[in-house]
């Protein structure tokens, strides 16, 4: 893997293409021909990204959101929240385990909860808003796990792969 200095410095592509050039901005690093980003201009979370999120949020909420269709993407319910329950499933969903007492009384703490402590939709896009600010392949790895590539459409998923032997749905965040 040795290249020549010159070669690197001139090159069109980056030596360590994983790493975000010092001018590129967190949640703005997708290639531009995949049309969407996980932030806006002004660095808030994208429409594209709040679809997804939605999506997500709603497969773990209380009160539980309505059947859909195959491929159809989910919408939570007026008032939903993450009960511990569902913030323990989405945790292993997403992490491969649950979060652990500190990280939860964190997110309590810090994030938009109802007054019994459930995590809000409101709070689900804070966490997401941080990470993806920080650490933007940690977003598009959670976002992987729960079935959506990196143009934002919802492909098989696991749960879906052992639910149904159908084609993958290519629903769209957009």
């Amino acid at each position: 893997m040795h290249r020549d200095i010159e070669e690197l410095r001139s090159g069109t592509q980056s030596p360590r293409p994983e790493t975000p050039e010092p001018d590129s901005r967190q949640g703005r690093r997708n290639p531009p021909g995949a049309g969407v980003q996980l932030l806006d201009d002004d660095g808030a979370i994208s429409v594209q990204l709040e679809s997804c999120l939605k999506h997500i949020f709603a497969k773990y909420c209380t009160p539980k959101a309505s059947a859909h269709k195959h491929g159809d993407l989910l919408e939570p319910p007026e008032g939903a929240f993450l009960a511990p329950e569902g913030l323990d499933s989405w945790a292993q969903d997403t992490n491969g385990t649950p979060f652990d007492d500190a990280t939860k009384e964190e997110l309590l703490e810090f994030m938009d909860v109802t007054d019994d402590g459930g995590l809000t939709f409101k709070g689900f896009m804070q966490v997401y808003q941080l990470q993806t600010e920080n650490d933007e392949e940690e977003t598009w790895r959670d976002l992987s796990a729960h079935g959506f590539d990196r143009t934002l459409h919802l492909v098989a998923t696991r749960r879906e792969d052992s639910d149904s032997e159908s084609q993958p749905s290519t629903e769209s965040c957009s």
